[in-house]
């Protein structure tokens, strides 16, 4: 064991109280320039800002009754379902093609020349946000679900890649060595030491993906890639409020309800992976336990 040198010491040695000022102070004015440069670029004015609560009030009143019968009989419940729909086929897209992708990007299992160009691509592919890449997609596919089924699919893909190449980044490097003893290759590494270790994690990664891209295709739908967002459009247009006020309870309705389930199910994936977890680490304590006492 190493004694510490002079330049650990300085390392951890705390600034003096008048630089932690000054460190403060700086950080302080930068925030404050932020907000200032960011809210004159809004062009928001004062009677702008007192007058909004009123309008907003005028606009609820407006929504009220909802008019369920009308947005029922107009199939809007369809819509939101096909909402899910997309939200649905486009998590499944996204997490098939990153699962093996992540495996590429992560630096403890991938080499550098690989790793990079797919941690790049992962972050291309967050910089487009899904409504571009449904307005690519809509001269492709036509108008309809499809094409925001493919922009949504496609934007999980970064996503759900860095998160699931963070994961296995982060697992316990002990049972790829144990494959690697018994001679394992590579793809033998990543079935029987990594995936297990990680699969816990990723799939709650895709259930909590699934309830962003549920919001976003409700979205994708104002632009003519589907879902309930042509039906809130439409409302909103011809100015029927009490309609679009139905449309929007009964998305909200949908959404929480899946929001909810989802994040149960999240919930007891974790835990039940957790409760694996001590259930193997009091067997083996038991093991060695046992070991000694016979000793």
């Amino acid at each position: 064991m190493t004694a510490p040198t002079t330049t650990d010491y300085a390392a951890t040695r705390p600034l003096p109280p008048g630089k932690v000022r000054t460190r403060r102070s700086v950080i302080a004015l930068v925030i404050v320039v932020a907000t200032v440069w960011s809210v004159s670029g809004l062009q928001v004015t004062l009677d702008r800002l007192l007058g909004a609560p009123g309008d907003a009030w005028a606009i609820l009143r407006q929504m009220t009754p909802p008019a369920f019968s009308e947005v029922y009989e107009r199939g809007a419940l369809g819509k939101i379902l096909e909402s899910v729909y997309i939200a649905w086929i486009g998590t499944i897209i996204g997490a098939a093609l990153s699962l093996p992708l992540a495996f590429l990007a992560a630096h403890n299992v991938a080499p550098h020349w690989v790793r990079v160009p797919i941690r790049q691509l992962f972050n291309a592919i967050r910089a487009v946000p899904e409504l571009i890449l449904a307005v690519i997609f809509i001269p492709i596919t036509g108008l309809g679900a499809w094409a925001g089924t493919m922009a949504i699919g496609i934007h999980s893909i970064g996503t759900l890649g860095k998160w699931a190449a963070e994961s296995i980044e982060s697992i316990d490097d002990g049972p790829i060595e144990a494959v690697e003893a018994c001679g394992g290759r590579w793809a033998s590494e990543m079935r029987w030491a990594v995936l297990p270790q990680v699969m816990p994690n990723i799939a709650s990664y895709w259930l909590f993906r699934f309830e962003i891209n549920v919001r976003a295709s409700a979205v994708l739908g104002m632009i003519g890639a589907g879902g309930v967002g042509s039906e809130l459009v439409l409302h909103l247009s011809f100015r029927n409020f009490p309609a679009a006020c139905a449309v929007l309870l009964m998305t909200i309705t949908v959404v929480l309800t899946i929001d909810t389930v989802s994040a149960a199910v999240r919930r007891r994936i974790i835990r039940g992976a957790t409760g694996t977890e001590d259930e193997a680490s009091r067997s083996t304590e038991a093991l060695v336990d046992l070991t000694g006492l016979r000793r």
